[in-house]
């Protein structure tokens, strides 16, 4: 049997708001919104990867936390996991994406979702409520505000 492929991914949630990226490829993903992320490398571990992700990807340092929702069942050999992640350093920006985009718990439905990640939505909307929502000391990196 073949070894699983685990796939990270990082909700950063900062002032009671959502990071999401949309995707530019596939073709079949394309426009689609995503937590962004990626694959583990071998003999990485998770922490590490999603922290080289999301620098490569969004251009920031972050802290990794909590363990968002379930494992998602990508295929029979890839798994997806979702961490919450706090940015310590950087401004994020779609290096790999086609947009960034901050959103609340309200529009978490309203957003179209690449299927994987549809899975998380409760989990997220109990993050971004005012009581369990992360207030990171600084609320943006780099003193930034969310964008829409």
């Amino acid at each position: 049997m073949e070894a699983t492929l685990i796939v990270v991914a990082g909700a950063m949630i900062a002032g009671g708001k959502l990071l999401v990226a949309q995707r530019d490829r596939p073709p079949e993903l394309a426009g689609m919104w995503e937590l962004p992320g990626g694959k583990v490398a071998q003999g990485e571990s998770e922490v590490d990867a999603l922290t080289r992700e999301l620098r490569e990807e969004l251009g920031v340092e972050v802290a990794v936390g909590e363990r968002v929702g379930n494992d998602v069942d990508i295929s029979e050999t890839m798994t997806l996991r979702a961490y919450r992640v706090t940015c310590v350093d950087g401004t994020p920006r779609a290096d790999d994406h086609r947009a960034l985009r901050w959103v609340t718990a309200a529009e978490l439905e309203d957003v179209e979702w690449v299927p994987a990640d549809r899975g998380w939505l409760p989990d997220l909307a109990v993050a971004l409520t005012p009581t369990t929502a992360i207030r990171p000391q600084t609320a943006w990196c780099s003193s930034s505000s969310p964008r829409h």
